[in-house]
C-alpha cells in the first residue's frame, strides 16, 4: 500500500475508488510524484489534490472507441482517485473524453473520463469535471490518445 493511501485512512478519510485497477494505480502513482507523504489538503469524504497542470481532452464516443474531434487545452484543478476537475475557455460540445494527463517526466498517461458537470465562471471560463471510467494506453504523444482508445 503506498504511503500516500495509508497516510489517508489514518487521517480517517474514505477513498472512493473509480472500478478500474490500473486507473487507481496511475492515479496513485501520479499524486506520490506531486506531493510528500503525510500531505493532507481536505477533509471530503474523498481526498482531492490540486492540480495546476495543463491537459490534452480528445473527444471520443461513449465506448472511447472513436474520436469525435479535434483535442483541447485545458489547465487542471483538482484530482482525486475517481476523477478530475478542469479549467477550459470555451463549452465543451460532448461528455465523454480521452483525458490525456501530464506526469511531469515527459510521459502522459490517459483515461477515459465521462465530463458529467460544468459551470460557467465569473472569469469567462468554463469549470467541468468528471469520473474516471478506465485507464487507457497513450501512444507517443497526448494528441495521439484516439489511437490508444
Amino acid at each position: 500500500m503506498s504511503s500516500l493511501v495509508q497516510t489517508c485512512k489514518t487521517r480517517r478519510v474514505a477513498l472512493a475508488a473509480p472500478a478500474d485497477k490500473e486507473a487507481i494505480a496511475q492515479v496513485r502513482g501520479l499524486l506520490a510524484g506531486m506531493f510528500p507523504p503525510g500531505t493532507v489538503l481536505e477533509r471530503r469524504r474523498e481526498q482531492r489534490f490540486p492540480f495546476p497542470r495543463l491537459l490534452q481532452l480528445t473527444p471520443v464516443s461513449a465506448d472511447g472507441l472513436r474520436r469525435l474531434g479535434p483535442s483541447v487545452t485545458a489547465a487542471g484543478k483538482q484530482l482525486s482517485e475517481s476523477g478530475l476537475s478542469f479549467f477550459h475557455p470555451e463549452p465543451l460540445p460532448f461528455r465523454w473524453v480521452v483525458a490525456a494527463l501530464d506526469k511531469g517526466d515527459g510521459r502522459w498517461i490517459g483515461f477515459l473520463l465521462d465530463v458529467d458537470w460544468c459551470r460557467f465562471t465569473r472569469q469567462g471560463w468554463y469549470e467541468s469535471g468528471g469520473k474516471f471510467i478506465r485507464a487507457v494506453t497513450l501512444s507517443a504523444s497526448p494528441e495521439l490518445a484516439h489511437a490508444a482508445c
